[in-house]
């Protein structure tokens, strides 16, 4: 029984540790790099509706999608509806999708929100620059390692493109694994 316990005692130990050094390390540097972003207070009316997805930082939940569009809805709760679809590898290939939640945590920081795809995990998403008539917009999340540049047309102005991925790189982003998404033309 002693050996249980020991063992027990170890394990418990060993992920308070754990969890410090992640805290301390980890989440900590993520706290300081949301501090630094300069969150838009954006019209959530006018931000509803299509946007393409023009480039992002490589992540898991999305990859080998191409022709990615996200859709914003109002929900009767005055949550957001979020739409995300794509299609595997080729333009025309499987569709996939998914639809989450968002919301806003602070309604004094209207360009911070609060996003869901698997409850009761969320993440930030944080528009840190918009076109006054939004027409594109650079999110980014939580960390440096996730980064949207988002377009209401398939096609972003190469200029408009080059200048949010200078203002990601100011914020402390690694803009040399931000990878464009191939989009359809003719929507």
């Amino acid at each position: 029984m002693a050996k249980k316990f020991f063992i027990f005692i170890i394990l418990i130990l060993g992920a308070y540790y754990s969890f410090n050094y992640f805290e301390n390390n980890f989440f900590k540097n993520n706290r300081e790099f949301v501090k630094r972003l300069p969150i838009q207070n954006i019209e959530i009316a006018k931000y509803l509706g299509t946007w393409y997805e023009i480039a992002r930082y490589p992540n898991w939940f999305e990859k080998d999608l191409v022709g990615v569009t996200a859709i914003y809805s109002l929900k009767d709760n005055n949550h957001i509806k979020v739409l995300n679809q794509g299609y595997v590898k080729i333009l025309n290939g499987k569709r996939k999708q998914i639809v989450g939640d968002a919301w806003m945590p602070n309604k004094q920081k209207k360009g911070s929100l609060k996003v869901s795809f698997f409850k009761p995990f969320s993440a930030g998403y944080y528009i840190v620059a918009i076109d006054k008539d939004y027409q594109y917009a650079l999110v980014l999340s939580d960390s440096p390692n996730y980064l949207w540049i988002l377009s209401r047309k398939p096609i972003l102005n190469e200029a408009i493109y080059n200048k949010l991925i200078a203002l990601a790189k100011n914020l402390g982003v690694d803009v040399s694994q931000v990878v464009k998404i191939p989009q359809q033309e003719d929507k």
